[in-house]
This record gives structure tokens, C-alpha cells and sequence, in this order.
């Protein structure tokens, strides 16, 4: 595909120009490593394919586990500037550390069924998305917001004191 096109089909989701760039990048490496089959790809053990994510240009932990998640149905829960900040401003966590909000969200959230568990961390991660961008936002929009009456950090701006 013609990167311009690209560009075009990826601009609501921001950077898209780089976002673009790197997309093109990976499915090369697709293509040239797993002849296009994602299923070769994926039928691995996760964090070796985490591993490997992680090693290319532009895949941070985010994207790897956005990738292993949506695309791979692996149990890696995506932690994002959302889901630190909600939790944060929630009191439930007071760390910074993706692998470690990653393996508590993970612990709670495992169900016995593999498949309930994707399901679950893809509703929870898609509800977190959107607390994030309808109310808890840099600049917090409390009114109406289901979750006011628990948060500890009402109305406070994205200040974080991790430590």
C-alpha cells in the first residue's frame, strides 16, 4: 500500500505519519520472516513473540501487548497513559512501572478460561480508554463522572509523585 494511503487510513489515531512508516516496517519484517502468516507469527510462546516485538524499531511495551492482545489473542494486558492515570488518581496504584501494572492487572483479572480472560482484559481495557478520554483526562472533567465518588484525586491536574 501506497504510504500517502496509508497515512489517510491511520490519521484519527495521531502520529500517523510515523505510525505509518512503522506499520510498513513491520509487515516487511513479516513478510520476509514469516512469509506474511500470522498465524506462524503468533502460534509461539507469548513472550518469546513478546520479546521479539519489543526488539524492533518503534514497539515499545504498549504496542507489543496492543499487538499480542487484539491481533494474537494473548493473555497481555495493555497498560496505557489511561489506564496509569485513572488508577493512579484512584489511589489503587502508585507506581509508574509497566511490567508491574501489567502483572496486577493481569493477576486480577486471570479467569480459569483462557478465552473469558482476553475478553475481559479487552472490555476493561477498552472501558479505561474511554474513562480516559471522556472524563479523566490531563485536565480532569469530574462532573458526571462514574467513578467521582471513589476517586482520591478529584480534580487534580496529571500531577504523579511516583516513587
Amino acid at each position: 500500500m501506497d504510504i500517502k494511503k496509508l497515512e489517510k487510513f491511520i490519521q484519527p489515531s495521531g502520529f500517523y505519519k510515523q505510525k505509518a512508516e512503522r506499520l510498513k516496517k513491520f509487515c516487511k519484517y513479516l513478510d520476509k520472516n514469516y512469509d506474511s502468516n500470522l498465524n506462524s507469527f503468533f502460534n509461539r510462546d507469548t513472550n518469546v513473540i513478546r520479546n521479539e516485538l519489543l526488539s524492533l524499531n518503534g514497539i515499545g511495551n504498549e504496542t507489543a501487548d496492543s499487538i499480542l492482545l487484539y491481533a494474537g489473542e494473548k493473555l497481555k494486558f495493555v497498560i496505557d497513559a489511561y489506564t496509569k492515570r485513572i488508577f493512579f488518581r484512584l489511589g489503587i496504584v502508585d507506581t509508574n512501572d509497566y511490567e508491574k501494572l501489567r502483572e496486577l492487572f493481569e493477576n486480577s483479572l486471570k479467569e480459569k478460561d483462557h478465552l473469558n480472560t482476553i475478553n475481559k482484559f479487552k472490555e476493561m481495557h477498552a472501558l479505561i480508554v474511554e474513562l480516559g478520554k471522556n472524563y479523566c483526562k490531563k485536565d480532569p472533567i469530574c462532573n458526571n463522572c462514574p467513578l467521582f465518588s471513589s476517586c482520591k484525586r478529584k480534580g487534580v491536574k496529571n500531577e504523579y509523585s511516583w516513587n
